[in-house]
């Protein structure tokens, strides 16, 4: 295995355990997801993906940079996401918009910009904290795990030597 395939493998498999922990979470302890929860969720699947995709294609020069930019890209909006989710989990009781329709129901019946646009704006169920390890929130973790994963990425890819 080369040493570019290995942390672009890690990397994958870090996103893909990140995801299973969510989905335990939800069916398991019954934390149900917000709508910014879930655009979290879609971020880090995306990171994963493209891991998956540079591990396999394995490429040379430009796409090794290519992969590199795509996943601190994909990473680092799913950071942003979540940086926006704890900003909204920080506001003052009653600033917090209330809760909307579920997010099916708005991908259903409005256009997919505007309801991308009503997610970030967060909603009273995106407020409220039900969970916490180590005394940091679920998007704190969804944050710093983005932003080693970008680096992860972008330290895996865009290296000149294969060490």
């Amino acid at each position: 295995m080369t040493a570019r395939r290995l942390p672009n493998l890690v990397g994958f498999a870090l996103c893909a355990a990140l995801l299973a922990y969510a989905l335990y979470a939800q069916f398991y302890q019954h934390i149900e997801p917000c709508p910014l929860c879930i655009l979290q969720r879609v971020g880090m699947a995306a990171t994963g993906v493209l891991f998956l995709v540079a591990a396999l294609h394995n490429p040379h020069r430009a796409g090794r940079m290519v992969y590199g930019v795509l996943i601190a890209l994909a990473a680092l909006t799913t950071a942003a996401i979540a940086g926006r989710h704890l900003y909204v989990q920080h506001l003052p009781p009653g600033s917090i918009p209330s809760c909307g329709a579920p997010l099916g129901v708005m991908l259903k019946f409005s256009p997919f910009f505007q309801v991308i646009k009503k997610v970030l704006m967060g909603s009273g169920e995106c407020g409220i904290v039900n969970w916490r390890f180590l005394g940091l929130a679920m998007p704190t973790w969804v944050l710093l795990w983005s932003l080693a994963l970008a680096a992860l990425g972008l330290r895996a890819n865009l290296r000149r030597t294969a060490a």
